[in-house]
């Protein structure tokens, strides 16, 4: 067996499981969105050759050691890089409610090949250090939380779904020990302001929180504090789509979940997803899902 194959990284042992994209050998992207009101678990086996990335997006969580005998927080905006040469180092992850997490595993063997002239910068990598386990702590900048962003939020053909992460994660790599922190943003100038990418974030909030009535566009960006063409290519930019295209995917999502949970009928949920009248709710589910809200609540208990 080939402990470089990204299934061999170890299958989740607990009831959930982070989103897995193998990228490459030796190369994985989990992602883990926990939009419920609860904390939940993930177990899953990593094997000792692999370096592990772990980006708290949104909310908080916590890693477990040592059979709970300690304990690691990583919080919103954070990041956690974790390797262990020396032994096995599992994911024992508590997501909290509401937080989402975006982790890169990638082997040794191939990490020491994309920074080969470089393990005199990268720490780790030095013949000094490479037997002994490493931690390190750090922020997530603009331009990573951009990408973590865009790789929580895909929505483009699954047939490039791998690519597009592959990609992602090497570029995710690249800003992570991007040394010139001058250069963090160049991709998106007017997200070099720091406060540009909390605004953006601000109008994410506040159209999910008037999900049944969100404001217009010209009013949202009035009161984020930014004008309509900054707006539009900022969440475009974050996100990957547009605020309403982004509003719509996650007023679906909802009422997927209302239907699933079963104590609304299809009206009452297309009410509280913003739809006046169940016509143009059934029409719009069916958009998203090819499939009517009543005979997906029938496919559930079939």
């Amino acid at each position: 067996m080939n402990k470089n194959n990204a299934e061999d990284t170890g299958k989740s042992n607990a009831q959930r499981s982070f989103l897995e994209t193998e990228v490459g050998e030796g190369f994985v992207v989990l992602m883990y969105k926990n939009d419920e009101s609860e904390t939940q678990n993930i177990v899953k086996d990593i094997h000792s050759d692999f370096i592990q990335f772990h980006f708290c997006v949104k909310g908080s969580s916590q890693f477990v050691f040592n059979e709970g005998r300690y304990t690691l927080n990583i919080l919103e905006e954070n990041s956690l890089l974790l390797y262990n040469p020396q032994r096995d180092l599992p994911i024992n992850l508590k997501i909290e409610p509401n937080s989402w997490m975006v982790s890169i595993l990638i082997s040794i063997k191939k990490f020491h090949g994309l920074f080969s002239q470089e393990a005199g910068y990268i720490t780790f990598l030095s013949d000094d250090n490479k037997d002994k386990k490493y931690y390190k702590d750090g922020v997530i900048t603009p331009s990573m939380a951009i990408v973590l962003n865009q790789l929580i939020n895909y929505n483009l053909n699954l047939s490039i779904k791998n690519l597009y992460f592959k990609g992602k994660a090497y570029e995710l790599l690249s800003l992570y020990f991007n040394r010139n922190e001058d250069a963090d943003v160049e991709q998106c100038p007017f997200l070099v302001d720091e406060t540009n990418v909390i605004k953006i974030r601000k109008a994410k909030d506040i159209v999910i929180s008037r999900i049944a009535e969100p404001p217009s566009l010209q009013e949202l960006a009035d009161e984020i504090g930014l004008n309509i063409k900054k707006l539009k290519e900022g969440f475009k930019q974050i996100y990957g789509d547009s605020v309403f295209s982004f509003l719509f995917d996650y007023k679906m999502e909802v009422a997927r979940k209302l239907l699933e949970a079963g104590n609304d009928n299809v009206n009452e949920v297309g009410l509280k997803v913003g739809y006046s009248t169940s016509s143009h709710f059934i029409a719009a589910f069916k958009k998203k899902y090819g499939t009517t809200p009543k005979k997906y609540v029938m496919s559930l208990t079939s």
